[in-house]
């Protein structure tokens, strides 16, 4: 399952379950900002049963900081919640198509650059730090091709981000099997554009799930790389359900490793829950805290 392909679970009666009730002994928000240096997100695709005003009410409840990967009409929706919009998207004009073309393109540049030109002040003024960003589909290019073109594309976003204190993130994706083609599939070749962009405001979305998939050696990777990392995104490996014992990632281990490099981002729960939502969410935020 993908954000493209996603069936959704838990309609009736798990939404009922998601959005009721008060917050448990423990999961208030004053404890769970005190716990970690690094703050809490949820991605609200997962939740697509559930409204925007619903899935914030929920982060709110459980004592979540932020939901994101929102559109920008709907920045202000998780604001009335006290909550931010950590990951953002731009305001593309083929939203179903942002995965597959991407920046690695120098055609693309003409619509996807102009769009995160007009996006970057919009963030900045609705206190939304990051916005995504993707590389899009290889289409028979070499590696070098696409950084180039990435590079080149993503360079002009930089002068605005700069300015406004906004994080353009390109999204670490396994090609494996959730979305083939994909070129941003290795951290290497991201941390490769990061350095050759040479910017604070352009980083890694390090998709713990996905690069489990791809290269493993996850704890590893973030030690050595988390300087080019601004924001991190979870699931359990297999499936992209869970992240508890039911799956082969020790996220425990993980979250502390994150904190141990001086992260103070987000951490954003994108798994897709098997059991009741609001349960799962509670339960993984609680394993992320450190």
């Amino acid at each position: 399952m993908n954000r493209r392909r996603f069936l959704a679970a838990s309609a009736g009666a798990g939404a009922a379950a998601l959005i009721g009730g008060g917050v448990a002994e423990g999961e208030s928000a004053s404890a769970g900002r005190a716990a970690a240096a690094f703050k809490h997100s949820v991605c609200r695709w997962p939740y697509r049963q559930l409204s925007v005003e619903e899935v914030a009410r929920m982060a709110r409840e459980l004592g979540l900081d932020s939901v994101e990967l929102l559109e920008r009409d709907e920045w202000p929706i998780a604001r009335s919640h006290g909550l931010t919009c950590a990951m953002g998207y731009a305001a593309v004009p083929e939203p179903r198509t942002r995965l597959t073309r991407g920046f690695n393109r120098v055609e693309h540049h003409a619509w996807l650059v102009p769009a995160y030109e007009r996006t970057i002040p919009l963030a900045a003024a609705s206190g939304v730090p990051n916005l995504i960003c993707f590389s899009g589909n290889r289409d028979g290019q070499t590696d070098e091709e696409g950084l180039a073109a990435c590079a080149r594309g993503i360079a002009a976003l930089l002068p605005a981000a700069e300015r406004h204190g906004v994080t353009i993130c390109m999204e670490l994706l396994n090609s494996k099997v959730d979305h083939p083609d994909y070129q941003c599939d290795r951290t290497s070749w991201g941390v490769a554009l990061a350095k050759r962009l040479g910017s604070e405001r352009f980083k890694l979305l390090y998709d713990i799930y996905h690069m489990q998939i791809m290269e493993g050696d996850v704890i590893r990777t973030i030690r050595d790389n988390h300087q080019y990392i601004a924001h991190y995104h979870t699931a359990g490996v297999p499936g992209r359900h869970e992240i508890d014992t039911s799956q082969e990632l020790n996220y425990p281990a993980i979250m502390r490793a994150i904190a141990e490099t001086g992260f103070t981002g987000y951490v954003a729960q994108e798994f897709i829950p098997t059991r009741d939502p609001r349960t799962s969410l509670a339960e993984a935020v609680r394993i992320c805290r450190v």
